[in-house]
């Protein structure tokens, strides 16, 4: 069942802004506005991970036709963040910055994190916390120190603000680095612009005990089966995936921060935390700005047709 519902709060999309071309350095634009800039994040699909720490010790942001990077004056670092608290659309805000009006292209993030075989590892900067309390450094892989890079393209209006969000996938981005038990943080980060987007939401009937169920958005007509495979070392399954959220015990499911453009839903079970199988999809979700799209979804008729399959393998 497909509907659309109002939505009060803004959502954000990963596209090109482009209401203003001046480049703020080339003195073609007068007068400064206000980026204001916060953080979100898609959760992750790992069992007994409770938390993930990051600290932000810089902003840096990059102009159009200007290969230089400054840091954002305003920004009173260090400031650590939970990004298992700002799921389902849920953001932080990292600050309000004074900025010349006109277009910028990247931002980067400069984090407090060990490198991986250096350094006293016992007050990392970013962490991973687990279920029965204990906690392990995120490390970052060697000639990371020069930051993580956000790319998206954004105008600040002359006397105006503008609003984006840095989408951080966690699912994306924590790595198990082969068999050493370390965990590597390699960010995978969206810029998003609010107020043009909508989300993806609903309720998952008839779930079987002890399956646990992920749903993955994509793009209408880009998933395909790799998708699924197993993957390399220090690379997540489903790597293309716009979007996911694991269903919650209530059987709910919320995906933010799309572009209004049309979704396939795939339908993962997992089991004990684990990849088991993609059950189906759901084809052509169509999001509009603004909006909440709600998608139910009634797993009887995918396990049924998974039996039928079975049968036929038989």
């Amino acid at each position: 069942m497909i509907k659309k519902l109002s939505l009060i709060l803004s959502f954000a999309a990963i596209f090109i802004f482009t209401a203003c071309e001046k480049d703020p350095s080339s003195g073609e634009m007068d007068g400064k506005g206000t980026l204001k800039l916060s953080i979100t994040d898609s959760p992750i699909d790992t069992d007994g991970i409770t938390g993930v720490y990051i600290t932000f010790i810089d902003v840096m942001y990059h102009t159009q036709d200007n290969d230089e990077w400054y840091s954002f004056e305003d920004f009173e670092g260090p400031q650590t963040y939970n990004l298992l608290d700002l799921t389902r659309g849920e953001t932080d805000l990292l600050g309000f910055f004074e900025l010349e009006a006109g277009t910028y292209t990247q931002l980067r993030f400069m984090l407090e994190t060990p490198t991986m075989g250096g350094g006293n590892h016992s007050n990392p900067g970013c962490w991973l916390e687990f279920e029965d309390g204990s906690e392990v450094p995120l490390f970052v892989p060697s000639g990371a120190q020069s930051g993580y890079k956000a790319v998206g393209q954004f105008t600040v209006p002359a006397n105006g603000t503008v609003s984006i969000t840095a989408d951080f996938d966690v699912r994306k981005s924590v790595v198990k680095a082969g068999n050493s038990g370390k965990y590597i943080l390699k960010p995978t980060i969206r810029l998003v612009l609010d107020d043009q987007a909508g989300a993806i939401a609903g309720d998952v009937f008839n779930i079987e005990e002890d399956h646990q169920i992920v749903i993955y958005a994509y793009e209408a007509g880009t998933y395909t089966e790799d998708e699924a495979a197993e993957p390399e070392p220090e690379t997540p399954r489903f790597p293309n995936a716009v979007v996911s959220d694991p269903v919650d015990e209530d059987g709910h499911y919320y995906l933010a921060f799309l572009a209004p453009v049309s979704y396939d839903l795939v339908i993962v079970l997992n089991l004990d935390g684990e990849f088991s199988q993609v059950l189906g999809l759901v084809e052509d979700i169509t999001v509009e700005p603004n909006e909440v799209t709600i998608a139910d979804i009634d797993l009887e008729d995918y396990y049924q047709e998974e039996d039928n399959n079975n049968g036929d393998d038989e």
